[in-house]
């Protein structure tokens, strides 16, 4: 079984590479589900019914999110009704929305996917290592085929993440920085492991952002309003190969496409 995780997938310009890219990747690679992380799809920032909608549409079966998922007000006419939406597991229970779900892929095959948040540099909240433990063991009952979507600032806590659940989960994949990382493996008991998926947008920018607004926020120290670049847009993540029954990886290679 493959799986497609798509990184952070920024504004207007990831959407359309979604969309253009998805399905001929799933064709090409025989994909069984794709994943994407959509905390950032709205504008750069957030997520709007409209926007779930568009990913929906485009081929992605389940939508991690992150610290941004919050942003836009209008994600609270999405969050409690779409359970394909996930937000991080380790924000309070009482959040709308959810932080795990185990998926249906067309064959019949069910697949976990969590969503935490890390606290390095970023809000407090419960412990990630511990909600994931705790999520990873519950899908268990029904699936040994587990995704886990790391988001977070610090290279050394989604490590961790990834050591801490090895043989636990089938993939530990980090999002948040929006820059690819190439340091994908496999770890000893077959969990694969990629410390950031990278960005789906525009990589003429800094991160997704028009770098002349970046730069003269930088020089100045002055507040301003940001918006997405729109230059060099790729498509970035991973494809994971998993033995659905063992929920063991066997393989694990980086994606980056360009939108032509």
């Amino acid at each position: 079984m493959k799986v497609l995780f798509i990184g952070d997938v920024f504004g207007r310009p990831g959407r359309k590479a979604v969309a253009a890219i998805v399905p001929g990747l799933v064709a090409e690679q025989g994909i069984s589900l794709v994943v994407a992380n959509v905390e950032n799809v709205a504008g750069g920032v957030g997520v709007t019914p409209d926007t779930v909608d568009e990913i929906l549409a485009a081929g992605v079966h389940v939508m991690t999110s992150g610290n941004h998922i919050w942003d836009k007000r209008e994600v609270n006419d999405v969050i409690g009704f779409e359970p394909r939406l996930l937000r991080p597991a380790n924000y309070p229970a009482s959040n709308p929305g959810r932080g795990s779900l185990v998926a249906k892929t067309a064959e019949g095959a069910k697949v976990g996917i969590i969503n935490v948040e890390g606290n390095v540099f970023m809000r407090a909240k419960t412990c990630p290592f511990q909600r994931a433990r705790e999520e990873a063991l519950a899908i268990r009952q029904e699936t040994r085929v587990i995704i886990l979507d790391m988001h977070a600032e610090a290279t050394s806590e989604k490590k961790a993440m990834g050591w801490h659940l090895d043989g636990q989960v089938s993939l530990v994949i980090g999002t948040h920085t929006h820059v690819q990382t190439s340091d994908e493996t496999i770890l000893p008991r077959g969990t694969a492991y990629l410390t950031d998926a990278g960005m789906t947008g525009p990589h003429e920018s800094v991160i997704g952002v028009k770098k002349e607004i970046v730069i003269e926020r930088f020089l100045t120290n002055l507040p301003s309003r940001f918006e997405p670049a729109t230059g060099n847009v790729r498509l970035q993540g991973a494809i994971v190969e998993i033995d659905p029954e063992s929920g063991k990886a066997v393989g694990i290679q980086r994606v980056d496409e360009p939108l032509k």
